[in-house]
């Protein structure tokens, strides 16, 4: 089982470069970070883990800023985004980002994608907050035009692109999302809650899931699994990507059992010493 991290990177914690390098250095497999542009200080949304919300969350790096200083400084370090808010970027320029990182990395991004919790962050960015799933998949589908290996236009819902000449490519080679349908880009899972729209949207647009702490995979994969399969897609290709995950040994032999092969472990938002000591700690389930 490969074992990744992830951590909140504000202005006051470790520094990309420092994390990238103990990182490898250790072993680990990979590093996600998370996004938010701004967190308005209205606080109308509740925090997604209850009670106040940490000062960190409105302190965060820009994920593809400080991926791109982690993939400088490694050579092995898979690099991921645990979530881009797709419905708070252009397209155009995200595909840009995303094909620019993947490129300079060889191929080692992944792209995890969601659909928030902030409703007046995401409104400040003119989101409409019941379609933003519908937003996010349009978005995702325009990325994948621009993607392609030949000029492809995109007309939707919500935005739309001439064909165009983009470059460069993401590097990772496209995979199939139906018999003849190649899925351009790289890997995407997409994070949140199980459920219909989620499975759905999984099964529709993505390599597989981000669930986010890992609770109640033994009565949702089953589900997922049926969903995916009834898309028509290769029951061996779907990808479950527990993340934030609090580890334990039985949790990690559960987590096989399953057929998980990638955990993303969660690291403490802090300053070098408390993240190394906190690597070490993790350092068994290598």
């Amino acid at each position: 089982m490969r074992i990744a991290t992830t951590v909140i990177l504000t202005d006051r914690t470790v520094s990309p470069v420092r994390l990238a390098r103990a990182l490898e250095e250790r072993g680990f497999s990979g590093l996600y970070l998370p996004e938010h542009t701004h967190i308005p200080v209205s606080r109308v949304s509740p925090a997604p883990m209850g009670g106040e919300l940490p000062e960190m969350y409105g302190r965060t790096l820009d994920p593809f800023v400080a991926l791109a200083q982690a993939a400088a400084v490694t050579e092995r370090l898979h690099l991921g985004t645990g979530i881009t808010l797709v419905a708070q970027h252009d397209p155009i320029d995200l595909a840009k980002q995303i094909a620019t990182l993947d490129h300079l990395s060889g191929g080692r991004f992944t792209l995890g994608i969601g659909y928030g919790w902030n409703v007046e962050e995401a409104a400040d960015h003119g989101v409409e907050w019941r379609t933003r799933r519908e937003l996010v998949r349009d978005r995702m589908a325009l990325m994948r035009a621009l993607w392609a290996p030949e000029p492809t236009a995109y007309l939707g819902e919500f935005s739309s692109v001439q064909a165009s000449s983009a470059y460069p490519k993401p590097a990772q080679t496209p995979r199939e999302l139906a018999p003849g349908t190649p899925l351009h880009g790289p890997r995407t899972l997409i994070g949140g809650a199980a459920g219909p729209k989620l499975f759905a949207a999984v099964a529709d647009h993505a390599d597989g899931w981000l669930p986010i702490g890992g609770h109640g995979l033994t009565e949702s994969l089953p589900v997922l699994r049926q969903v995916w399969e009834a898309a028509g897609r290769d029951p061996k290709s779907l990808q479950v990507v527990p993340c934030s995950v609090q580890p334990n040994p039985g949790k990690l032999a559960h987590y096989a059992d399953l057929g998980i092969e990638e955990v993303v472990l969660q690291l403490p938002s802090a300053p070098e010493a408390e993240i190394l000591r906190t690597l070490d700690g993790f350092a068994q389930y290598l």
